[in-house]
């Protein structure tokens, strides 16, 4: 359900932009954005750090792109939050423990410590990626080609590395086994 309501602001801002342009858009996922990361919280009574992030992105770059009448500042949120991310995971091979990934999915795979630092390293590159390749699109392209590859591009990107991840975690755990 929480996951819906994370897609909801995207939905709002693909159709206003649709319906009136970027400036429009862009206030409508202004809107948008805290009200489902309230109805998240209503919810679940937890705060998803990185539905928060990028709420408050959406606030910040998109009151300098209604500021300025400027989209590029909203171009550079995927960029700035996947950016934020992977400094986040690189961060966590210093501090506590385990690094985040291993703390996200300790429970529900087994792997060695030089795995767990494959494993975090490829999402630390996934996210670099994925954050240049957001800004590639955003000066190279169009304005609606951006929009388009922001919302389906990247998360096509996403689903294809998430499979990719699997399939390579999966070999390791039947590895691990023997």
């Amino acid at each position: 359900m929480h996951l819906l309501i994370e897609y909801i602001p995207i939905i709002i801002f693909l159709v206003a932009y649709f319906y009136s342009g970027i400036f429009f858009a862009t206030k409508a996922l202004m809107v948008a954005m805290p009200l489902g990361f309230s109805i998240q919280w209503f919810i679940t009574k937890k705060i998803n750090k990185i539905y928060l992030g990028s709420t408050i992105l959406v606030l910040i770059l998109g009151s300098a792109t209604l500021l300025f009448q400027n989209p590029i500042f909203l171009y550079w949120k995927p960029t700035v939050l996947n950016w934020m991310i992977a400094l986040v995971f690189f961060g966590s091979h210093w501090i506590g423990k385990k690094t985040i990934i291993e703390r996200m999915l300790t429970q529900a795979i087994s792997l060695n410590n030089n795995q767990w630092k494959k494993l975090s390293f490829s999402w630390i590159g996934f996210f670099l990626f994925s954050g240049a390749i957001n800004i590639y699109v955003a000066y190279n392209f169009s304005e609606e080609f951006w929009v388009k590859f922001k919302l389906f591009g990247l998360f096509g990107i996403t689903l294809i590395f998430v499979i990719i991840q699997s399939i390579w975690i999966n070999k390791l755990a039947v590895e691990n086994k023997h």
